[in-house]
């Protein structure tokens, strides 16, 4: 069921998609880290990108977690990055769906810009033991 941005439950279904996919003690650390610049930007993004944008049937978590690898390697964010890498194998993203993944960065954003997700893919998956 596509969920409304008027949704009043957006905060709630928001909050249960980013601790299922970027883990409870991250999230809850986040939010309970959050002070009186950072709170309102917490509860907005946790409403806004996990509610809206991630709270609805229509693409499953694991494609969300693959499209946002990409945009976010484009981008070259890698701290993001990072994090979304830990969230895409949550929501079961394999070490060959990753690199599939890094590839496309290098073809549409440059070779040195995957070389930065493929370092930061590296460090994730030793730190799972995936690889």
């Amino acid at each position: 069921m596509t969920k409304s941005p008027l949704d009043k439950d957006l905060f709630a279904i928001g909050l249960e998609q980013r601790k299922a996919t970027l883990g409870d003690e991250y999230v809850t650390a986040s939010l309970e880290g959050a002070d009186e610049l950072s709170r309102p930007f917490q509860e907005a993004m946790t409403a806004w990108c996990w509610g809206f944008g991630w709270g609805d049937d229509v693409i499953d978590a694991k494609t969300r977690s693959m499209m946002n690898l990409t945009m976010i390697g484009a981008l070259g964010k890698m701290k993001e990055w990072e994090l979304h890498c830990n969230g895409a194998i949550n929501n079961g993203c394999t070490m060959e769906e990753i690199r599939a993944i890094i590839h496309i960065v290098a073809i549409y954003c440059g070779v040195p810009q995957s070389l930065e997700c493929m370092r930061v893919a590296r460090k994730v998956l030793e730190e799972r033991g995936m690889i």
